[in-house]
């Protein structure tokens, strides 16, 4: 047990104290103390080292919390579930001061709740089960799993209501997985079973695929820039009556979605006006809206809130260990619960903030949501995302105003005939008109002149167009200008009905559906249509063309023929009339009856137009709705790919750099290494000791060029067992004395004779590793051959002496 000093390296079977008047965070294996920037009886040192661990360590992470007052602990178990770490908490019954245990559970994130007695075993039995997430999302794991997967999320649909196939199958894979490891599950097959067994579980599961890391003013850079560039342009402008509406979509316990509207409410007392505003919040996590709405938060919020903010916008619960959000702040709010994948969104919004939502959705997921944000928004809207997320493809929607910060501002969309290919997105919502120019796309060639010319050569007319049954114009023929004229606004396909002159719209349009209905020509005579400031008289007639084969099956076209009226033959034809009637000028009466019956004609075709309008506009809606539901399958994956490119991009970058460092670094070692090894042999060899390493098997790890004089080596007899090497001593007992140093660790010295009449002193003793492991024998053989001569001369001198001192 050690106090920490900064920069410590943490090491196995060690507990750790934090000194006082410090805060303590966990970095690349070690401790760092830092000055607390909190008054005393405001820190928040759990908080803070929780999250520098769970930042650290990922889904290693595992943070325990035992008895304690206050809140202390609850936003770092946040963090440690949101990197996908565990949690263990001791239960309250057993804990002498509740307050930090109770505060933990009530998150709905605590893996274990346990006595402390049974946490060790838990620990143990935990990390024993976990294994390298890597592992998880390999492609071998992936392809094997595939099936098991897909009946999970059968079965969280059927559970809980909500379909998580459209998630990244990365994040889903390691929230599974870490749900095994608590239950110590092995496979996911066995996971499938007790699923099926424990309804309880898949609400576990569920809130664990829901987890995500929010605090107030999360990325702090970001809202400054909202609150200085973004929020003052949403009251700019406004007429005091007017709303302000907002959506924090995937708002999950509301901070973020608090902390916009403390940012509106801060703008407005700095503009000294109030407006209406509105803020919608939603996600799909019910126990986490019901957090929201409750406004209530642990006191370690301090740690994200400045105190001006504290005082201003929250209130202290009685009991001092947490905060509520002021009324007036709660009453801008409306929290909800909502699926974006599948619930209708807002509309006619000023501001959207979805941010770190669609990093855990799939590809699918994802390319809907961008164009869903562009109809909701009010044009020149902006859309808030978070630093890993981008609107992708569709730079068309958005422009860019802030790219670090990732907010977007909405652009309108061009409405052409090559605006909307069936190769893009759009939208199920997006307001379209039904009478838009629509591009006609015909899967064979069509000769259009050739095709209107006989169809004109049946009628003997010269002015006519060719259209589709939309009404857009394929081929014109004649002068058609005193009929026709180009719609205002911006230049598209050209459409008749939009072109037509005063006086010929309504019939016309009603013309083109009765042909469409009721498949034969329709002949509207005597039309005036209004030609500078003057009126023609005109003969229209729609009828369907038949393209035989040279145009697709399914293409219908229609001939709109215009023919100039014979004026004077009508007059001539009417004085005919009144010759033969003997009437030169006809009554007032009569003239009054012709002219109700004129009226009522006119009345019955206005009528007969507007119900033809309405039923163009219901088909209009129908084909619309099935239009977009078609379409929104054929979406690219184009977002998708260019977000995770650009992590990988960063990511790649970011590696690279740690490459060059660790290689930078090995580099380094392998030359200290290289040095060192050449220092030991020139200290061996200048010793000129023979010296010979066995590993722990009694193998020939290494040996010295003067062990050739005493064993028969060559290089290729490392790794072969001592018992087969020939040795020049009389020492057959050196295996057995080795094994024996091994197993008793006490070094043994024998003298033993040699070849050529030489001695050795031989000494075997256990090789030992920095780290105090054994790892094998070192063997050295001193050549005391002259110190044995020496010996053999002094006792001969000795009993030399000796013999003359007893015959004396």
């Amino acid at each position: 047990v050690v106090e920490v000093e900064d920069g410590m390296v943490v090491q196995p079977n060690t507990a750790y104290i934090i000194p006082p008047a410090r805060d303590m965070a966990f970095l690349n294996g070690a401790l760092n103390l830092l000055e607390p920037s909190a008054p005393r009886g405001q820190r928040l040192p759990i908080d803070f080292f929780f999250r520098s661990l769970a930042q650290d360590q990922h889904e290693r992470a595992i943070g325990i919390i035992l008895s304690g007052t206050g809140s202390d602990g609850t936003l770092g178990v946040r963090a440690i579930k949101g990197e996908g770490g565990m949690v263990m908490v001791q239960t309250p019954e057993t804990a002498e001061y509740d307050g930090m245990p109770t505060s933990a559970i009530a998150t709905g994130m605590v893996d274990y709740q346990l006595p402390p007695a049974e946490m060790a075993a838990k620990l143990i039995s935990y990390w024993a089960n976990t294994s390298d997430s890597t592992s998880m999302v390999s492609g071998t794991y992936l392809s094997k799993a595939e099936g098991a997967l897909r009946k999970i999320f059968i079965l969280l649909r059927s559970q809980t209501g909500h379909d998580f196939s459209a998630y990244k199958i990365n994040t889903i894979q390691r929230r599974i997985k870490r749900r095994m490891v608590v239950h110590q599950i092995e496979t996911m097959e066995v996971y499938v079973k007790y699923l099926q067994r424990e309804p309880d579980e898949a609400a576990a599961l569920f809130a664990d695929l829901l987890i995500g890391v929010t605090n107030f003013f999360r990325d702090a850079e970001a809202f400054k820039v909202l609150e200085d560039e973004i929020i003052p342009k949403l009251f700019a402008g406004r007429s005091a009556d007017s709303t302000v509406r907002v959506w924090s979509s995937g708002c999950s316990t509301g901070e973020e979605a608090y902390s916009l509207a403390i940012l509106l409410a801060e703008r407005q007392e700095a503009m000294k006006r109030s407006f209406k505003v509105q803020i919608f919040a939603t996600d799909i996590d019910s126990h986490a809206i019901n957090v929201a709405r409750a406004g209530k938060y642990p006191s370690s919020i301090t740690a994200d809130v400045s105190p001006e903010r504290l005082a201003r916008y929250f209130s202290a619960d009685s009991d001092g260990n947490s905060f509520r959000v002021h009324k007036a702040i709660r009453d801008m709010l409306v929290f909800s619960e909502q699926n974006i994948n599948k619930d209708p969104p807002f509309s006619k919004l000023d501001l959207i903030s979805c941010r770190n939502v669609m990093i855990y959705m799939g590809a699918e997921l994802q390319k809907k949501l961008i164009p869903l944000f562009h109809y909701a928004l009010n044009p020149g809207g902006y859309l808030f995302l978070g630093t890993s997320e981008t609107v992708g493809e569709f730079s068309d929607l958005f422009s860019v105003v802030e790219r670090k910060s990732k907010i977007y501002r909405r652009r309108e969309m061009l409405v052409s005939s090559h605006a909307f290919g069936m190769n893009r997105f759009v939208n199920p919502v997006t307001a379209i008109d039904a009478a838009l120019p629509r591009k006609v796309d015909y899967s064979g060639k069509i000769d259009l002149r050739q095709l209107t010319e006989q169809s004109l050569l049946k009628e003997g007319a010269m002015s006519a167009a060719l259209v589709n049954a939309q009404g857009d114009i394929l081929y014109l023929h004649g002068r058609t200008g005193m009929y026709l004229e180009p719609a205002p606004g911006e230049a598209g396909a050209a459409n008749i009905l939009k072109m037509a002159r005063e006086g010929l719209r309504p019939d016309l349009a009603t013309a083109l559906h009765k042909a469409q209905v009721g498949k034969e020509a329709v002949v509207v005579p005597g039309l005036r249509v209004k030609t500078n400031g003057d009126f023609s008289t005109v003969n229209l007639s729609v009828r369907r063309v038949a393209a035989g084969t040279v145009a697709a099956p399914d293409t219908t076209m229609y001939l709109v023929i215009l023919e100039a009226a014979l004026v004077g033959a009508v007059k001539k034809e009417h004085a005919e009339v009144l010759h033969r009637t003997g009437k030169r000028n006809e009554p007032e009466t009569g003239l009054a009856a012709k002219r109700i019956e004129a009226l009522q004609v006119e009345l019955r075709t206005k009528e007969e137009y507007l119900k033809t309008a309405n039923e163009e506009l219901e088909t209009s809606n129908e084909e619309l709705k099935s239009s977009n539901e078609e379409m929104q399958s054929v979406n690219e994956e184009l977002q998708s790919t260019n977000e995770e490119l650009e992590t990988s991009k960063e990511e790649l970058q970011s590696v690279n750099e740690e490459l060059a460092t660790v290689n930078a670094e090995l580099q380094t070692k392998v030359n200290d290494l290289s040095r060192v090894n050449d220092d030991m042999n020139n200290l061996l060899n200048t010793i000129a000791v023979a010296t010979l390493f066995l590993d722990s098997n009694l193998k020939v790890r290494r040996f010295t060029t003067q062990t050739l004089d005493i064993i028969k080596l060559i290089p290729s007899d490392l790794g072969r067992p001592i018992s087969d090497m020939d040795i020049k001593l009389d020492y057959p007992q050196l295996a057995e004395d080795a094994r024996e140093v091994l197993r008793t660790l006490v070094f043994k010295e024998r003298k033993v004779t040699g070849d050529n009449k030489r001695w050795f002193l031989v000494r075997v003793a256990p090789y030992r590793t920095q780290t105090n492991r054994i790892d094998g024998l070192v063997i050295g053989f001193v050549d005391i051959t002259e110190m044995k001569k020496l010996e053999g001369s002094m006792r001969k001198s000795l009993a030399l002496l000796k013999g003359r001192k007893n015959s004396t």
